[in-house]
């Protein structure tokens, strides 16, 4: 790095790159934006590379400064969460983990897992937060949790997987419906319904394993509704709107008039995965992976 260049360069280039507006970066940086342009072309004399492409009607990154942009993110994310886990040592805390789950996870497999991970790790802070497969895969790589709960068979390069649990699916249906536990013979009975599925957005390859489950029984179905919220899918099975097929876990938790019944018989289930980016360096993490 230049001996020139100091950390307020690099906060500068960070909001010119956020808001892609000169004026608008400088009212927010609270510096008049003659100031901040020379800030900016003297950060990019001292790098020699061409940051941003100026004209009259807009401002845009290169291909070097959507890098730099990315990668400054990152450092600054990592040095945050640095200076707070300091912080919690000095306030006789051992860390912080930030834990994110997709519904399901929260009925059983967490509470279970932070019970062990307590009995020799008292003093450390756990934010959970409940998130979309997409959106923990996003975070992980962006550094804004530390470990991951998904239905997904694949994720990126960089991210590491464990699986945590596999578990049947069950069919959902109103709790007056003729189909019974004592009377279901397979899904074949139920061709002619309504289906409320989880939305493939939620998960591609778990919405294909689902798919399987009605090709082995010979019928494409008609999906009449798709959600990413098993709450969404009870309501609407509740109020006769159709019919579903969830992780069997997910029948915990919730008090809607819906009967469940177990598909032990097929060979299709769906799998609970742990996920975490290999470049994460905290410490906590690593304690949590030790006991999974």
């Amino acid at each position: 790095m230049s001996n020139q260049l100091e950390f307020r360069h690099f906060k500068y280039f960070l909001a010119v790159a956020k808001e892609l507006h000169f004026r608008k970066a400088a009212d927010i940086l609270f510096i008049s934006q003659p100031g901040l342009s020379r800030q900016i072309k003297q950060m990019e004399e001292d790098l020699g590379v061409k940051l941003f492409i100026r004209n009259n009607r807009k401002v845009e990154l290169t291909q070097a400064g959507k890098y730099l942009q990315n990668e400054l993110n990152r450092f600054f994310k990592q040095l945050d969460d640095t200076l707070y886990h300091a912080k919690l040592l000095h306030q006789g805390m051992k860390g912080r983990l930030h834990l994110a789950y997709v519904g399901s996870a929260m009925y059983r497999l967490i509470p279970d897992l932070l019970l062990k991970f307590r009995e020799n790790n008292s003093g450390v802070l756990i934010n959970l937060k409940e998130m979309d497969n997409k959106m923990q895969i996003l975070a992980l790589q962006n550094g804004e949790i530390d470990i991951g709960f998904v239905r997904l068979e694949r994720v990126p390069k960089g991210l590491s997987t464990q699986s945590a649990t596999e578990e049947t699916f069950s069919l959902v249906l109103p709790e007056k419906h003729p189909v019974n536990s004592v009377n279901f013979e397979n899904i074949a009975q139920l061709r002619n319904e309504n289906f409320i599925l989880f939305d493939a957005s939620y998960s591609e390859s778990y919405y294909e394993k689902v798919m399987q489950i009605f090709d082995d029984n010979g019928f494409y179905p008609n999906v009449s509704h798709s959600t990413v919220n098993a709450s969404s899918i009870y309501r609407l099975v509740e109020n006769n709107f159709g019919i579903s097929i969830v992780p069997t876990s997910l029948k915990y938790g919730y008090n809607f008039k819906v009967k469940f019944i177990e598909l032990k018989n097929i060979t299709q289930r769906t799998a609970l995965k742990i996920v975490w980016n290999n470049k994460n360096s905290n410490p906590v993490l690593l304690s949590f992976l030790k006991i999974i």
